[in-house]
């Protein structure tokens, strides 16, 4: 019995001892190195890092950096990827919520990190050390123990860190892989960014099943012509992108270049996919199999598919489709009542139930507003995930998302408050308020204070704010129009952005 996903990894090591686990455009490794090595590795971790603590890895994705995760795990510790464009204060709030002393890094961010608030661990010192791997931390490991931690947008300015279990990933990667056929003979191209849960499909997809994962440079995706190079010539299998990614490719005519005949499958999550875009994937891609996923960094990745039938209309509506295997979803409505599944006309809150659902949040009291007992439970206790997003049934009896009940949205793939772009564009001293709106996929952000030019709140926002998250228009405005309830009126904000368009 596997009890842990190291249990996977082994075996797959024993049945692909020699085929290759991961690859960058540097540097590749198998299955049985990558076993070998990670162990050799989680000996120095052990010596800095007590049992059951984050290992914060910030470094280029690469091979180096999959194997870093996994000495983490045999070290009996948890990973969580930094990414190193974040600006200092956005890491530091990482650091301190992870509650971290040690940042594993390489010489090449030895100047990053002279500004954060954690000891840097150098790889190639740790590399040198060589310390025994520990058996027995790693023979202690039980399932409910965190594998990983992905950080989120917060809506108090401080970032959240999604923790989740061997458990959860065992639960739903067995699913994912049976469901969707993925198996050794497939090349898994990775897209997503190691601190986006998209990336968890492509990783463990590979560990439990002995499929490849090649790693695509960031930069590729600037060029489409060096991505569908890379594509055809790793004959790439499997793609588990982001929409934004995907349509890269569509948007910029790049199948005008080159066909990447190879693909089979291509399964996207984090917005909605435009339709146009679809068609256009299908029109050069017919034969692969095309699915919709959906779900929060919460609930491991994703709780709902839908495989995207061969022929659409201009119009099509894609459904977020039904749950995935062992995971329940519940559309609740703001009285706390279930919503039938016949019933097309009411919408309600996406919640979800299941061993997907995560450990919670580090050191963060929002666990306990969002992770809680089913209210329609009343006999034993059930923990639900209530995901703020909101859904209605078809009469198709399929799941359909129909945007969010709070602040946040969903932009590039990722999940952002957009309180906390707020937040930020406050700190600039001649701002005094500010308010951010997402219409036609785009952030706009409207502020009161004095008039400032745009590149030099673009400046400021740097050292705040990723790049994913700083706005795409700045509009000044003398006061901010407000609704009968004294609230802003997002309404009349839209309609001065139409204006201004």
């Amino acid at each position: 019995m596997k009890y842990t996903v190291l249990d996977y990894l082994e075996k797959t090591a024993e049945i692909y001892p020699d085929k290759v686990a991961f690859a960058d455009v540097n540097d590749s490794i198998t299955w049985k190195s990558l076993v070998d090595e990670s162990k050799s590795l989680s000996g120095a971790i052990a010596k800095y890092f007590p049992k059951g603590t984050a290992v914060p890895v910030m470094c280029e994705k690469s091979v180096v950096t999959v194997k870093l995760f996994f000495a983490a795990l045999y070290a009996g510790c948890f990973y969580s990827f930094f990414d190193f464009s974040f600006p200092d204060e956005r890491l530091n709030l990482m650091i301190k919520t992870l509650e971290t002393p040690f940042i594993l890094t390489d010489k090449k961010r030895e100047k990053k990190v002279q500004n954060l608030c954690a000891q840097p661990l150098f790889i190639e010192d740790l590399l040198a050390e060589n310390i025994c791997y520990n058996e027995k931390r790693r023979n202690n490991i039980i399932d409910v123990e965190p594998v990983y931690a992905n950080f989120t947008s917060g809506s108090t300015g401080v970032p959240k860190a999604v923790v989740v279990s061997h458990r959860s990933v065992i639960d739903f990667i067995s699913c994912f892989t049976e469901i969707f056929e993925i198996t050794s003979d497939d090349r898994i191209a990775n897209q997503a960014p190691f601190d986006f849960d998209v990336s968890v499909k492509d990783i463990f997809s590979a560990v439990f099943t002995g499929a490849s994962v090649y790693l695509i440079p960031k930069m590729y995706f600037s060029f489409p012509v060096k991505l569908l190079d890379f594509l055809c010539e790793n004959q790439i299998t499997t793609l588990i992108w982001a929409v934004s990614a995907l349509c890269i490719i569509s948007t910029l005519n790049g199948f005008s270049y080159k066909i990447p005949t190879s693909i089979k499958k291509i399964m996207f999550s984090g917005e909605v996919m435009p339709i146009k875009q679809l068609k256009i994937w299908k029109k050069y891609i017919p034969d692969a199999k095309y699915v919709n996923l959906f779900g929060p960094t919460e609930i491991t990745c994703n709780c709902s598919y839908f495989i995207i039938p061969d022929e659409i209309p201009d119009d099509y509506d894609i459904p977020i489709g039904k749950p995935f295997p062992n995971e329940r979803i519940l559309l609740i409505d703001e009285n706390e009542n279930l919503i039938a599944e016949n019933d097309t006309e009411s919408k309600g809150e996406i919640c979800v139930s299941g061993t997907c659902v995560s450990l919670g949040y580090i050191n963060n009291s929002k666990t306990n507003e969002v992770f809680i007992q089913n209210p329609l439970n009343k006999k034993y206790f059930e923990r639900i995930y209530k995901t703020g997003d909101l859904g209605r049934y078809g009469k198709d009896g399929n799941l359909y998302y129909l945007g969010r009940k709070d602040n946040q949205i969903k932009h590039m793939g990722h999940r952002i408050e957009l309180s906390e772009i707020e937040k930020g564009i406050e700190k600039i001293c001649t701002i005094s308020r500010a308010c951010c709106i997402f219409f036609e996929n785009k952030i706009t952000a409207f502020y009161t204070g004095s008039q400032t030019e745009k590149k030099e709140i673009v400046f400021q926002l740097k050292s705040i704010l990723p790049a994913y998250m700083i706005p795409a228009d700045f509009l000044f405005i003398k006061e901010f129009p407000v609704t009968k309830n004294g609230k802003i009126d997002k309404n009349i904000l839209k309609g001065l952005m139409n204006e201004k368009s």
